[in-house]
Parts: structure tokens; sequence; C-alpha cells
């Protein structure tokens, strides 16, 4: 009777190892074909884990990263999370790609012109860019790549220090509006006196 228990517990044990397996294959599959940063409530609705396991799982996932040396690595960015390419390998990622899938093209051209004429009104880009502007101004908050600051009856935007450290360039590199742009467009100083 005793050797029966022994096998159930060692049963229990292969089934728990290998949900875990499946669990995090699921939340690995889901960041990678994703390209974006995801919320938490985005990655339960498409792995259908819950919020406490999903949770301790993505720590996993990163520890596996970092454990076996990959070219890969997990991003948290408070509670949003992403698959990226260590900054070692982002040349190889840029000749590859034409711009980072997160961004469409009109959200590139507003976070590029923001970058170019910092610190700038928010007023001006939405001159520039329309009211979708807002919605690009909005998410660049989320993502805390640019930093917004309340001035008369608009907002200043300017760069935040994640946004260098998103786009792996040096604050003065000159190379920020090329990064944004994906390639684009030539490269131009980080900020000028055109106003």
């Amino acid at each position: 009777m005793k050797k029966d228990v022994e096998v159930s517990s060692t049963t229990m044990d292969e089934i728990d190892s290998e949900k875990e397996k499946d669990s995090l294959k699921k939340i690995e599959a889901v960041l990678f074909i994703s390209g974006r940063f995801l919320t938490i409530q985005e990655l339960i609705t498409y792995t259908d884990l819950n919020p406490i396991i999903l949770r301790e799982l993505l720590d996993k996932l990163k520890e596996k990263y970092v454990e076996t040396d990959s070219a890969l690595e997990l991003v948290q960015k408070g509670e949003l999370w992403k698959m990226d390419v260590r900054p070692e390998y982002s040349d190889i990622i840029n000749r590859l790609a034409t711009g980072r899938s997160e961004f469409t093209s009109a959200e590139k051209e507003t976070l590029a012109i923001i970058a170019y004429k910092q610190p700038i009104k928010q007023s001006v880009v939405i001159k520039i860019r329309g009211n979708k502007g807002y919605d690009h101004i909005k998410k660049f908050v989320e993502l805390d790549l640019i930093k917004k600051k309340k001035v008369g009856h608009t907002n200043e935007l300017t760069l935040s220090e994640e946004f260098y450290d998103y786009f792996k360039v040096e604050k003065n590199s000159g190379k920020i509006i090329n990064e944004v742009e994906g390639g684009e467009i030539n490269e131009s100083e980080e900020s000028s006196s055109i106003e």
C-alpha cells in the first residue's frame, strides 16, 4: 500500500512538471509572436493562466534566458512584458528588420518628431500629426518612452531615460531619429534648434 502512495506522488509531480513546461511554452509563444510589450491582463487572456501562476512563470522564464545565455531576453517594464533580442545582437536585427514591429509607421513618425524637436509642445505635435497623435503620445507615455509636463494649456513632451535604453542609443549619439524610424531616414541630431 505504501508503494502505491509513492507512485501516485511521483506521478503527480511529473504531471505538475509537464503542466508547468506546457504553460512556459504558451507564455513563450505569446511573447515571441506579439513582438511588443504585453500587459499581465493580455497574457492572462492569451494563455488562460491564473495571474499568480503567470507571474511566477514569467520570472522562471526570465531566469531561463539568463541561465542559458540566450540571445533572447525577457524584458519587464512595470507590469509590461516583452521578449526581445539582447542589446549585443541589435545590429543583426536592425539589418534584418525595417523597424520595430511594436510601432506602426505613423507611431514611429510621431515619435521621431518628438525626438527631433524635443522639448516640443503636444499641441504642435497634434498640428503636425493630426488627432491620432493623441493615441501615439498616450502609448509612448505608457511605455515610459516620453515624459509629459503640463505647460499652460498643453503638455511639453521630452524623451525619457527609458527611451534611450529602449532604442539602445546614447543620449547624444546622433542616431536617435534613425533608430526610431528603423533606418528609413538619414541620421539626425537628437534635438534641433529648429522651432
